[in-house]
């Protein structure tokens, strides 16, 4: 079947949530761990803040995770799919 007639179906946005959010919330643990792990472990959740997330900086930090979560859940869905 082609992605797009794979697209027009429930399923298929079912599939992609399932796919997607997961890998994204992983994503994003994984990437606060290897960048601020001290501050994460220390309790300095105010310099966490201010390194990753303060002055625009979150829309840097979840910009990226988002859009490769989002084409890495729709290549995995449409590749499953039959």
């Amino acid at each position: 079947m082609a992605f797009l007639n794979k697209i027009k179906q429930p399923e298929f946005w079912s599939n992609f949530a399932k796919v997607a959010i997961p890998f994204f919330v992983i994503v994003t643990v994984i990437s606060l761990l290897i960048n601020s792990s001290s501050e994460i472990f220390s309790g300095d959740f105010e310099t966490l803040n201010k390194n990753n997330f303060s002055d625009g900086k979150w829309k840097n930090f979840f910009g990226f995770k988002v859009i490769f979560s989002v084409f890495y859940g729709l290549y995995i869905t449409n590749k499953k799919m039959k």
